[in-house]
């Protein structure tokens, strides 16, 4: 079941990666992230990509919310995470390359162990792609969903920034 408007996150765990090696530029190994912690007492802005380094994730996605990030600040937002179900290692490289670094936070769920408890995994193997999460915007406050934009397939209409700014 997907999770609803007015619900609060489940408990869970994600994997981020911060730092790089500066000798051969690979990141660093990832920490886990508790997500009812990093979100209590925040206004959280989180999306959703099937994968990093994916055309529409690489071309638009990401890059929008780096773009504006300082209008979803000045708009109250205190932090933004980037979720795919990837390794943090990959995550980290994506943000890194798409200049996301310090901005954006790139939050892996590899196994898709969260997107799971989210109900927002879609079986995407047909294609090669084993389980990814649906492309998808939320606002969180203090861990309770305020709004949920789900992509339908091919779509890219209610996760973009331009939909959270007006929702915020």
């Amino acid at each position: 079941m997907t999770i609803q408007v007015g619900e609060h996150l489940p408990e869970g765990t994600l994997m981020e990666t911060i730092e790089f090696d500066e000798a051969n530029g690979c990141p660093m190994p990832p920490q886990k992230q508790d997500v009812l912690a990093q979100t209590k007492g925040k206004r959280v802005v989180i999306f959703g990509v099937p994968g990093a380094f994916t055309p529409l994730c690489s071309a638009q996605h990401l890059p929008g919310y780096v773009k504006h990030y300082d209008e979803l600040k000045a708009k109250g937002v205190d932090e933004v995470w980037c979720m795919a179900v990837n390794d943090a290692f990959v995550m980290a490289a994506w943000g890194r390359e798409e200049k996301a670094t310090g901005n954006v936070r790139m939050m892996a769920d590899g196994s898709a162990e969260y997107v799971r408890k989210l109900g927002l995994d879609r079986d995407l193997t047909a294609g090669g792609m084993g389980v990814r999460c649906y492309r998808f915007g939320m606002i969180v406050d203090d861990g309770v969903v305020k709004y949920l934009g789900v992509e339908a397939s091919g779509k890219f209409e209610v996760s973009n920034v331009e939909t959270i700014l007006a929702k915020l």
